[in-house]
């Protein structure tokens, strides 16, 4: 049976110098809430985006929204003060970008020492790349890995392209790496706002590769994200058959039974409870 899954099918930037914007992500439908210190914000608008990210997450209103604060750098002038206030706001996690060995992560759990919160991961530079197990395996309060593609394709200086060809090691790797320790693993963003199927295109392709969802850099994107990251009416119903049909005494003991013509194995029963745990956390989320 699968432990508690939290649906992180949607996980949005909004930048935290903006303070309509932080007001608006209260009534977005988004899953998860990434407020940024560090990439959308200008080196001129950092205290300002750190004093109001810190604000609004202590005044909470944000429902069951999953609350993300994403710091600078420690090496930057701004990532000690950035960690300080996260950590004293307490939002769901804290997202640390270019992250590229273990200790990355072990010198922000040093500074936090006893408050808890957990840690997210920005998989962004060819060195995590290389070092994905180190980093994975990590333990303490890391939960989740993020793809910064568009950092990965400067670093390697590639080219960004429709089909994600040239990504497609470092995205199947990346997922290996968190799912053989037990981490949630979200997809990077798609940079044309405009362009609606070709982002479309791209969240089935981030769902294929196993990510549990995919930050996003504008609102617009959040409902067709939502809708290919979760479950169709038809994959649960297909599950619940799968799961009711083991659940008959005559075959509990079976390793593979028949079933509508075809050989369904016990892979398929645990991928099965996976699909409705998931319909059933997202249901769960949408109810007021």
């Amino acid at each position: 049976m699968p432990t508690a899954i939290r649906p992180r099918r949607s996980v949005l930037y909004m930048p935290g110098s903006n303070a309509r914007a932080l007001e608006k992500a209260r009534a977005l439908a988004a899953d998860t809430l990434i407020l940024d210190l560090e990439d959308a914000v200008a080196p001129d608008a950092k205290e300002l985006a750190r004093r109001q990210v810190a604000e609004a997450v202590k005044a909470k209103g944000f429902g069951k929204r999953e609350v993300i604060v994403r710091i600078n750098a420690l090496s930057t002038a701004w990532g000690a003060e950035d960690l300080a206030a996260a950590a004293e706001a307490k939002p769901d996690a804290i997202l640390v970008p270019k992250v590229s060995r273990a200790n990355d992560l072990a010198e922000v759990e040093r500074r936090l020492g006893s408050v808890q919160v957990a840690l997210w991961a920005m998989v962004e530079t060819p060195l995590a790349i290389l070092k994905l197990d180190e980093i994975a395996s990590a333990g303490g309060r890391l939960a989740c890995f993020v793809m910064g593609t568009n950092d990965l394709v400067k670093e390697f200086r590639g080219l960004h392209t429709q089909d994600r060809v040239n990504l497609a090691g470092v995205l199947g790797l990346a997922v290996a790496a968190a799912r053989a320790y037990g981490l949630a693993a979200i997809d990077g963003v798609y940079n044309d706002i405009q362009n609606s199927d070709g982002f479309y295109e791209c969240c089935k392709q981030g769902r294929a590769f196993g990510f549990d969802g995919k930050t996003l850099i504008h609102p617009s994107q959040v409902e067709p994200c939502n809708e290919v990251f979760a479950p169709s009416m038809e994959e649960v119903e297909a599950a619940r058959k799968i799961i009711a049909a083991f659940d008959k005494p005559e075959n509990k003991g079976k390793g593979a039974i028949a079933l509508d013509g075809r050989m369904v194995e016990r892979l398929h029963a645990e991928i099965a409870h996976n699909t409705v745990a998931l319909a059933d956390a997202i249901a769960a989320l949408q109810a007021n």
